[in-house]
């Protein structure tokens, strides 16, 4: 406990020093697609019986929680095992390596939900008429462990910066805008939208849509669950073998 505790307060004080660049950072993006999908569409276009900026908000803070979860850990990682060397110190000091994937996952947990809650708290400029209960900041969290554990492990296995950024080209672009985050899934062939689907960020983003709807489903935070199932012991095998 005390290791993971230690590692959490390392990655605090890192926060703590570069937090105005960290909230810019989470905000400009999503205020970006916030105005223009906002402010240009959202008075008028009604998709599935909701104005189009509820429709699209929760599909950017979804979005938004898949980038940061993704980036920033991957970026960090892979930087500190190649080019800084600074996981090399992680490996020879006493911290158990289980224990080090588990703390870094939660701080970039933790880091993706503040970038969330200023999103949230944005987004009520727009009008968005978010649904927010437990249910919603479910499926945030989840999201967020998912996509964390997702860098983590891109992170431990890519060999170079560059290829950090093809990765990030490769998975993240393309579910930014296939996953329904700014259009229904029913405009897909039946084949494609299946395998869609499957993906944690449309999940999590039909999900908060069903919160909005009042119209809950188990689905999306039980196919999470399963995600995180699978892949935190995947993160942990590698960043012991990486040992």
């Amino acid at each position: 406990m005390g290791q993971f505790v230690t590692i959490l307060w390392k990655e605090w004080i890192l926060f703590k020093n570069k937090l105005f660049d960290i909230s810019l950072s989470a905000l400009l993006g999503p205020l970006l697609y916030l105005i223009a999908f906002g402010w240009g569409l959202g008075g008028a276009l009604m998709v599935g019986g909701i104005s189009y900026t509820a429709f699209v908000t929760p599909g950017i803070i979804a979005m938004n929680g898949m980038t940061q979860g993704f980036s920033v850990i991957a970026n960090d990682v892979n930087m500190a095992r190649i080019y800084q060397k600074t996981f090399e110190t992680v490996m020879i000091s006493p911290i158990s390596m289980p224990v080090f994937t588990l703390a870094r996952i939660t701080a970039n947990i933790l880091r993706c939900l503040y970038s969330a809650v200023l999103i949230i708290a944005a987004s009520f400029l727009f009008n968005a008429r978010l649904r927010l209960d437990w249910y919603f900041f479910l499926l945030i969290v989840l999201n967020c462990a998912v996509f964390s554990t997702i860098g983590f492990i891109a992170g431990l296995c890519i060999d170079s910066h560059a290829d950090m950024a093809k990765t990030s080209n490769f998975i993240i672009t393309p579910m930014s805008f296939l996953c329904g985050t700014f259009f229904p899934l029913d405009r897909f062939p039946l084949i494609l939208r299946k395998i869609i689907e499957f993906l944690p960020l449309t999940q999590t983003v039909s999900g908060m849509r069903s919160g909005v709807n009042a119209a809950f489903s188990f689905v999306p935070p039980l196919a999470l669950f399963a995600w995180l199932i699978v892949l935190v012991p995947a993160a942990m095998f590698l960043c012991k073998k990486a040992e």
